[in-house]
């Protein structure tokens, strides 16, 4: 990750989506008072009127939002190598949301699922999404299972080039070994297709790598620590964590802040519009504070924000929607367990 360098535009549009935000957020507040207490002494209503009061009170509240999709079985066993590896791509890793190809109007194309070729275009970098089909041409057919690896967990490529952002390869460094070989099996597994991407562009010094090699293999979380799995998943896997924390001076997250939002993402898979990351935190009124695990639940799996907004398909609702009912009940779990916090949004550079 690397500090966002945005124009008097981008400043604007910040705004006016933090507003919305905050309209949204504070709507409860301004909800009306149905107590029916005004102070001082109040004279006993007649029947036709408490009756009357009693029915614009219900419609004044509305029922509680009940999540009720259909019900998503557990994961496949660990064993049970591609089937474990196509539930965690096709749900919470949500890898086709950037590598799958899109049109015009970002919508997917079908039969180019990981053939790549999603450019996200920033001020120092143009990343085009690399096919990561098993065409031995123009995707990943020819690399060995550890140079794969390296390349999500270390950022580096078969033919030992720097990748760049803005793969999450800091939050994929913990994937358990078990589930990145699972993982690698599926991808063998999908269709090859053969489409070339353009090299990405970076205006900007890259390391030599992003962190330490990882040579021991890392252990499974144990699902019976509810808490350490739903983060497992929401950190690691999902890497939720990743757009919903703000940036430090450093260019990485400030986890002092884990979950409270604010990153700008300006016109993502060629959308018009731009995308601010929710604030995720327990705060009352900025964060989801005042939200139910059912209201939570809707918003990862449908997208579909507490007042009813639908939210911008900058998240990958089509993948999470998979996401089995066991895992999502964790992944709110450690929702829930992120202390109220609060950022602001990105300044904008002077021209």
């Amino acid at each position: 990750m690397f500090i966002h360098r945005y124009s008097q535009l981008g400043r604007l549009l910040a705004g006016c989506l933090l507003a919305m935000v905050l309209a949204a957020c504070s709507q409860d507040s301004e909800m009306p008072d149905s107590s029916g207490e005004a102070g001082g002494e109040a004279a006993a209503p007649d029947s036709e009127g408490a009756a009357g009061d009693e029915a614009a009170a219900e419609e004044a509240e509305p029922e509680a939002y009940v999540f009720d999709r259909p019900f998503v079985p557990p994961s496949p066993p660990a064993n049970d190598l591609v089937a474990r590896g196509e539930y965690l791509v096709e749900s919470i890793v949500g890898c086709g949301n950037c590598h799958s190809g899109r049109d015009e109007n970002g919508e997917f194309v079908e039969g180019q699922e990981y053939a790549g070729n999603f450019v996200i275009a920033e001020p120092v970098f143009t990343a085009n999404a690399p096919n990561i089909t098993p065409d031995p041409e123009t995707g990943i057919g020819d690399w060995t299972d550890e140079e794969i690896e390296r390349a999500i967990r270390e950022g580096i490529a078969s033919d030992g080039r720097v990748m760049g952002p803005p793969m999450a390869f800091a939050y994929y460094r913990d994937i358990s070994s078990n589930d990145m070989a699972a993982m690698i099996a599926y991808l063998r597994a999908v269709p090859a297709v053969n489409r070339v991407v353009p090299e990405s562009e970076f205006n900007m010094p890259l390391p030599p790598a992003w962190g330490e090699p990882v040579t021991e293999p890392v252990p499974d979380i144990p699902r019976s620590d509810r808490l350490a799995y739903g983060r497992y998943l929401s950190h690691a896997l999902g890497h939720c964590t990743q757009c919903h924390t703000p940036l430090a001076e450093e260019s990485v997250g400030d986890f002092s802040r884990i979950g409270s939002g604010m990153n700008l993402y300006p016109l993502p898979f060629g959308y018009d519009w731009s995308a601010l990351a929710a604030n995720i935190t327990q705060h009352e009124t900025l964060g989801l504070g005042a939200w139910t695990d059912d209201e939570i639940k809707r918003a990862i799996v449908y997208g579909i924000s507490r007042d009813g907004r639908e939210l911008l398909p900058f998240m990958g609702f089509d993948f999470y929607e998979r996401i089995s009912d066991e895992d999502l009940d964790l992944i709110v779990e450690y929702v829930k367990s992120l202390p109220p916090s609060e950022a602001e949004p990105p300044a904008a550079e002077e021209e």
